[in-house]
């Protein structure tokens, strides 16, 4: 499973959010590294498809439902519409239920 933290420097929220990030790895019996991807320019942002700052990913799928729809990449930090509201980091229950499809479900 590969899971990726796309962030640029400076991103206050990518750095509080990786700490959790891993437990929620850990949690879900998830042994890989998180793979961080630093996004250095607005050409960059937009040949990663980078919707802002922090984005995960697990096996290539931004973590939030509805993103693969968005095309306003960019530098910029992310802002999540969350069931609580407004939040600089993806909802948890986004990124264990991106975890719990991973590629061993698809093949079941």
């Amino acid at each position: 499973m590969k899971i990726e933290l796309l962030y640029f420097e400076g991103c206050p929220s990518y750095q509080a959010f990786l700490p959790r990030l891993r437990e929620l790895l850990t949690s879900a019996g998830v042994a890989d590294a998180v793979q961080l991807h630093r996004i250095e320019s607005d050409a960059d942002a937009t040949a990663a498809r980078f919707l802002g700052s922090p984005t995960v990913r697990v096996d290539g799928v931004d973590v939030e439902p509805g993103a693969d729809q968005r095309d306003d990449f960019g530098m910029k930090c992310r802002l999540y519409r969350t069931p609580d509201g407004l939040s600089g980091t993806p909802a948890e229950q986004w990124v264990i239920d991106a975890l719990a499809t991973g590629p061993d479900d698809a093949a079941a």
